[in-house]
């Protein structure tokens, strides 16, 4: 289960943590769990190029302190200081003590190995700033990890307003941020990495289940089970038009478990064909029979304002797919 939490809950966690840990342990647990993920993904640290991307804040900061210890590593680390006047200080300075360097070549962002996105934090809102946003255009080679959430994307919504850096990692700190788990910000957002640092967060408000989560809810048929007792779908899909979505519609159900099947609708006959064993009537989902679930929508066209009041009338749940969602 993945779960994620609102930057206002992540904000109070961290200022009682912080209220409690010595001066900048946070930032360090951050920068350590961050230079760890960073140093799996490259083939080798020892003389790769690494390159930070760096606004203002804390975020800078991780992405700064986590490139110190790279080149501590014998990587070839530069850092970009978008807005240098309000670079984190204490990064900075360690970064140029391991050995790093600060450029302003953006040839190095196409020539690096791995990019560090540290322009925006969980606090920043709208698209990159003019500065940053030649960033978001430019070819690469290496990968982009992005530093809690990539810059651009609305920690909270998914939205991406404006240009964005589109990551291959997004390493989170903490938990996992909603807008990391909502399109379109997850599309930006790539593979995620979860690094503990230690905060102490109220329940989640939101959660997305993984594969075995889903595998657990199944029910394991036993000795006794029948195709009723293992549940039955019932399926409003397809039209005249599109019968292939209905088709589509109860392979899925079938493959996924259902003991049976019941499809309502005008691609009956196709279904049927197709699949001998689905239960089928031309008719409206209320001639359908009973039933522990509804899917409706995929295919179904004009036809759907007929089908989603009689399914959503049925006490049971129900997933409301393509046309039926317009």
């Amino acid at each position: 289960m993945r779960r994620a939490h609102t930057v206002e809950q992540v904000r109070a966690a961290e200022a009682d943590l912080m209220a409690r840990l010595p001066e900048g342990t946070l930032m360090q647990r951050a920068a350590a769990g961050l230079a760890a993920t960073c140093a799996r993904l490259l083939p080798r640290v020892y003389g790769s190029r690494v390159l930070v991307l760096t606004g203002s804040g804390d975020n800078g900061g991780d992405a700064l302190y986590a490139g110190a210890r790279l080149a501590r590593r014998g990587a070839w680390v530069s850092a970009v200081l978008l807005a240098p006047e309000k670079a984190h200080a204490g990064g900075l300075a360690a970064l140029l003590a391991a050995g790093g360097r600060v450029t302003a070549d953006q040839g190095e962002f196409e020539r690096a190995d791995l990019v560090l996105d540290g322009i925006v934090g969980i606090g920043g809102r709208g698209g990159l700033r003019p500065e940053a946003q030649p960033y978001a255009a430019l070819p690469r080679r290496g990968r982009v990890v992005a530093v809690d959430v990539p810059s651009g994307v609305d920690p909270d919504t998914g939205e991406v307003p404006g240009a964005a850096l589109r990551a291959d990692v997004t390493v989170c700190f903490g938990t996992y941020k909603p807008g990391l788990l909502i399109d379109p910000g997850a599309s930006y957002a790539g593979v995620l990495q979860l690094v503990g640092i230690g905060l102490e967060l109220p329940p989640a408000p939101v959660e997305v289940l993984q594969h075995a989560d889903a595998a657990a809810l199944l029910p394991l048929p036993g000795t006794e089970s029948d195709k009723y007792r293992r549940g039955v779908v019932g399926v409003a899909a397809g039209s005249a038009r599109y019968p292939g979505a209905a088709v589509l519609a109860v392979a899925g159900a079938l493959h996924g478990g259902a003991g049976a099947v019941r499809y309502a609708g005008t691609a009956a006959a196709e279904v049927v064909r197709r699949f001998p064993e689905a239960l089928v009537t031309a008719g409206g989902p209320a001639e359908a029979g009973r039933v522990q679930a509804w899917v409706v929508g995929p295919g179904s066209g004009e036809g759907v304002r007929d089908l989603l009041p009689e399914v959503l009338a049925a006490d049971v749940p129900v997933l409301v797919d393509a046309d039926a969602l317009t």
